[in-house]
């Protein structure tokens, strides 16, 4: 059986139309559906059934979809395997990581990595989707949550404790909040839900329910932006306040709970691929400082 009309199959299946996989894959439209057709004929069986909301499963689709993962799998590890030989760094390293996280560390890593060594090209995705370092949707994470894949390798590059900010231009015009006010007269910026399990309904430990909510942001970056820019008080990382003066933590001895790290990620198959490990070394060092 070809494994590229394997590869298809789940790219069909996880995208949900022949017109996602296609882009998802980088080929066209009519390839993925005569590979498919020709997968389907090859097993005397249909693997997807058209509905409204796209492709779905067929019970024998059901079925074939874990060992599908499982050649995936296989497969990525072959191909990592093969790259770990080549001791000279050079070539393509995808790295995903959040927009903050990005601007703060990442780039500067990579602009110190261009120095060193140029025939390493990053490919960086910014989200706050978890990409599957397994499926090879990236090679190296920064995270803001640790993993707990065992055939990951997994690093803290750091952890902050997570203030109440403000800017001082703010204050003036609204005032300090008092604790035990609940915010009662202030303007609050919040993730959005499903953006961070951290978020709750306080803030710096001070119920948030008299205040109000004028903005939910979908990362760290435009959180931060918001709240540089005046319009809201706003829960961030200590280490932002550090590099803009702008911002005036308010209740200096309260604190989330929980902190906000970063932790690095990569898969053990690609620890010792020279451009892997240039990278790696960049991003650690961008941290360290």
């Amino acid at each position: 059986m070809n494994w590229d009309d394997i590869r298809i199959f789940l790219a069909v299946h996880r995208a949900g139309t022949l017109r996602a996989a296609a882009k998802a894959l980088g080929i066209d439209q009519t390839t993925v559906g005569r590979r498919l057709a020709g997968l389907e004929q090859t097993l005397s069986s249909r693997l997807f059934l058209r509905s409204t909301g796209g492709l779905a499963l067929t019970t024998t689709g059901q079925q074939l979809v874990q060992k599908a993962e499982e050649m995936e799998r296989m497969a990525v590890s072959f191909e990592r395997q093969g790259e770990g030989s080549d001791p000279h760094p050079s070539g393509e390293v995808r790295v995903t990581t959040t927009d903050a996280l990005a601007v703060d560390f990442v780039i500067p890593a990579i602009e110190q990595l261009r120095a060193t060594h140029p025939e390493v090209r990053v490919i960086l995705t910014t989200t706050t989707r978890l990409l599957d370092l397994g499926r090879r949707e990236a090679d190296v994470a920064v995270r803001t949550v640790r993993p707990e894949q065992p055939d990951l390798i997994v690093r803290r590059l750091a952890h902050w404790t997570v203030g109440l900010y403000a800017t001082q231009r703010y204050l003036e015009l609204r005032g300090k909040p008092e604790p035990g006010s609940a915010l009662v007269g202030h303007d609050i910026a919040l993730y959005q839900k499903g953006v961070t399990e951290r978020q709750d309904d306080t803030l710096a430990g001070e119920p948030r329910s008299a205040g109000c909510v004028v903005a939910e942001l979908d990362s760290s970056l435009m959180l931060a932006t918001f709240v540089r820019a005046g319009l809201a008080l706003g829960e961030l990382p200590e280490y932002m306040a550090r590099r803009d003066t702008s911002l005036v933590r308010i209740w200096p001895d309260r604190k989330r709970a929980t902190p906000y790290e970063a932790w690095l990620v990569l898969h053990r198959d690609l620890a010792h691929t020279a451009r892997v490990r240039v990278v790696v070394d960049a991003i650690v060092a961008a941290f360290a400082k």
